[in-house]
């Protein structure tokens, strides 16, 4: 034993030296792992113990890697607990260098990478520990979930997730604590959470018992092993849901990147309470979006539970989360609200920045009426003075005017129509226009048969006035004469040019005798 440096000092004389062992049996040196294990109890690190000030001898860390030799008498024993001293990051660094299960085992170590394919895929049942490696209730499983996994080789598949270093595939599942061990039955989408033991017996029984369950389903012709791994729980919906489209892995590229539409994709998980709160309003919403946008803006969902690749590429960390694709720019998070006014507002917003102006058509037969009209939820009509009335360069100032006002409220998604005075009498008078007045203006809902009347000027302030209050579901309306619309006559479109007075035929009065028109008539 190395003699004390200090051991002849006058104030070190009679007292035993610190660093000397002290009488009797030599203690004992613990063993690595097994000073770990006093360092790290339970399911977490503990935090490092508070200690009078004392040298600290780290030791190299290939050498936690390894068990430490047996009692040496002659190592002094301040070296060997100074190294975990720090119990944190000893304990750490020891558990990061050595993993739960290895290649060996017959526990198949699962990954986001691999998850989808191996169990949401697969055709058969899956047991699935979610660990983490510092935690003292998962290194006491290992054991017995190694066994357990021989025995059902073959029988039931046994996997496990290091979920502190996965820590997206854990949140995707709840887990919330270590180790939780969840079972994936006939319902991929929905995994239930095993309460059992924690012995090879129990949980192998447990594993029976669910596969027992999983054979009776199949036989009484309700879903199998799995649900493809490309089939969401929303798909079996109904037909208000039909306008949502679903998207996977292999379909989203060419869907919607390579889409010259816009999109909103919901990104969600079967167990969130968040989204199935909003999959009704999505739903909603999408029928409404449909119609209104004419297909140029889409809703669409992802269920990132099952498409991992498509979560792990836009970086999706919580359910759910909506982003905006357009072409050519990169996507964008949404966040307005989730009712259905707020997400069909978004939506006309974002279809009315990449829209061109609606068209300005003229009434040259019934299909024009009934195409437009039929379309939108409002055709704005103006009727226009007559050629000979205004010329070309006053025709057009008009058309310019409702041009304008077609364009400022083209997020409203409303037909635009014109026509010449006269040239349509019979729909002006079912409009209340009557022959005189013009120009004039009048909104008409089809589906309902009622339209209003502008009554203000027709210009740029006078047509906005009138159709601000229609865009805020107010003003006077009536009742389409008729209860539908009337005959529209086919004529000529308008040719751009001033208008010609009509050619008279010249009278040959020279077979007349003026001379009789002096005589009286009896």
């Amino acid at each position: 034993m190395r003699a004390c440096p200090r051991a002849n000092s006058p104030l070190h004389a009679g007292k035993p030296c610190a660093r000397s062992p002290a009488p009797g049996p030599t203690p004992r040196r613990l063993p690595v792992q097994e000073s770990l294990a006093r360092a790290c109890p339970g399911s977490r690190p503990p935090y490092p113990r508070r200690e009078a000030p004392r040298a600290l001898v780290l030791a190299p860390t290939p050498s936690l890697r390894r068990e430490a030799p047996g009692p040496n008498p002659s190592a002094p024993e301040a070296d060997t607990t100074s190294v975990f001293s720090g119990g944190v990051v000893s304990c750490t660094f020891f558990m990061a260098a050595k993993s739960l299960y290895s290649s060996s085992d017959d526990v198949i170590e699962l990954t986001p990478t691999n998850f989808n394919k191996e169990v949401i895929q697969s055709d058969s049942l899956w047991l699935v520990e979610f660990y983490a490696p510092w935690c003292g209730h998962c290194q006491r499983l290992t054991p017995e979930w190694k066994k357990a996994a021989t025995a059902l080789k073959g029988i039931v598949k046994v996997g496990a997730v290091d979920a502190d270093k996965h820590q997206s595939l854990g949140g995707q599942y709840g887990v919330r604590g270590f180790p939780s061990i969840k079972i994936f039955g006939s319902n991929k989408n929905k995994p239930e959470d095993y309460q059992g033991g924690r012995t090879s017996e129990a949980i192998v029984d447990a594993a029976l018992s669910s596969l027992r369950s999983l054979v009776k389903d199949r036989l009484s012709g309700r879903s199998g092993g799995h649900s493809s791994g490309k089939q969401s729980s929303r798909e079996s919906g109904g037909s208000d849901k039909k306008n949502v489209i679903e998207l996977t892995d292999d379909s989203f590229d060419k869907n919607v990147v390579n889409s010259d539409d816009v999109w909103l994709v919901e990104f969600y998980a079967p167990w969130c309470g968040h989204c199935k709160n909003l999959e009704p309003e999505w739903a909603a919403a999408a029928i409404e979006v449909e119609e209104q946008t004419k297909g140029k803006v889409k809703l669409a969902a992802v269920d990132a539970t099952v498409n991992q690749m498509l979560a792990s590429r836009y970086g999706i960390r919580g359910f759910p989360t909506i982003k905006i694709f357009q072409k050519g720019e990169d996507p964008v998070d949404y966040d307005g609200g989730r009712t259905k006014s707020d997400i069909v507002a978004r939506a006309l917003d974002l279809f009315s920045e990449s829209a061109p102006p609606p068209e300005l058509l003229e009434i040259i037969d019934e299909s024009v009426v009934k195409n437009t009209c039929d379309a939108y939820q409002l055709c704005v009509i103006a009727v226009l003075p007559h050629i000979l009335d205004t010329g070309a360069a006053g025709r057009n100032s008009y058309l310019e005017v409702v041009l304008k006002m077609a364009d400022k409220y083209k997020k409203k998604m409303w037909g635009w129509l014109w026509t010449e005075a006269g040239a349509q009498s019979e729909l002006e008078s079912s409009l209340g226009i009557g022959g005189f007045g013009y120009p004039a203006m009048a909104a008409v809902n089809a589906r309902k048969m009622k339209f209003a009347l502008l009554k203000g000027s027709f210009s740029e302030q006078g047509i906005n006035e009138f159709l601000r209050e229609l865009s805020f579901g107010r003003g006077s309306t009536a009742p389409v004469g008729g209860g539908a619309f009337p005959k529209i006559n086919t004529v000529e479109p308008w040719d751009g040019k001033d208008g010609e007075l009509p050619v008279e035929d010249d009278i040959d009065l020279s077979d007349v005798d003026l001379e009789d028109w002096d005589k009286d008539e009896l």
